[in-house]
């Protein structure tokens, strides 16, 4: 399903990249089972941590603030994980697919793009960014891309990037049967961990859709 350029390889050594692409999938908007793991989380996490300080020293919240600080940004989900875990937050309501994706990010802190799967045109590659490229935001903004950050594309433009995340076109939406996950794993995240993260999503998503069909689980990493 994804090539893997030799550039990005080299710009990016030992880094990963998950694919999970499941069918038969629904997207309610307030799944009941779905709900309830939600629920334990939040108190897992806020049983779990104690400050903000200890957060930024765990691994996956390092390797990710090193990498988004090479482009001068911050690593948003460790604003996410904060606002639950010390300001009471409860994970957003959006819909199921897509709190299926937030629920592990939050849990392992891994970096996560949900697409339509009907929506992404054959030829999936994974490449480095040549500062060129540009693509339509899921805000609706048209966004230029930072030489040499992640970006994934399908054959009619880029889907995903590490720094601006998942594009507009093939946002996951209330009709949608079929789901792509991707997750960025940069240098420090290993293979092991970006798989639990993606069989984490997979059980998240049939506590929706309990007869929902797995296509692909796979891990792709660098050189």
């Amino acid at each position: 399903m994804l090539t893997v350029s030799e550039d990005w390889s080299k710009a990016h050594p030992e880094a990963h990249v998950g694919i999970l692409a499941m069918s038969g999938v629904s997207n309610p908007e307030n799944p009941p089972a779905l709900n309830k793991e939600k629920r334990a989380l939040e108190a897992d996490l806020r049983a779990l941590f104690k400050n903000s300080e200890e957060l930024k020293t765990l691994q996956p919240i390092r390797a990710y603030q090193a990498y988004y600080k090479r482009f001068k940004k911050s690593y948003h989900v460790l604003a996410q994980l904060e606002s639950v875990v010390f300001k009471g937050k409860e994970i957003p309501k959006v819909a199921a697919l897509v709190e299926a994706m937030f629920m592990e990010e939050l849990r392992n802190m891994l970096l996560t793009a949900g697409h339509d799967l009907d929506l992404i045109q054959q030829g999936l590659s994974l490449d480095v960014a040549r500062g060129r490229e540009s693509y339509l935001r899921m805000n609706g903004q048209e966004q230029q891309l930072k030489a040499g950050d992640m970006m994934i594309s399908d054959a009619q433009g880029i889907i995903s990037s590490i720094i601006y995340g998942p594009d507009r076109r093939t946002m996951i939406g209330p009709d949608t049967t079929r789901v792509l996950f991707t997750v960025y794993g940069v240098p420090g995240v290993t293979e092991l961990q970006v798989m639990q993260h993606l069989v984490g999503i997979e059980r998240n998503v049939r506590l929706v859709t309990a007869n929902s069909q797995t296509e692909l689980i796979k891990v792709y990493s660098s050189a």
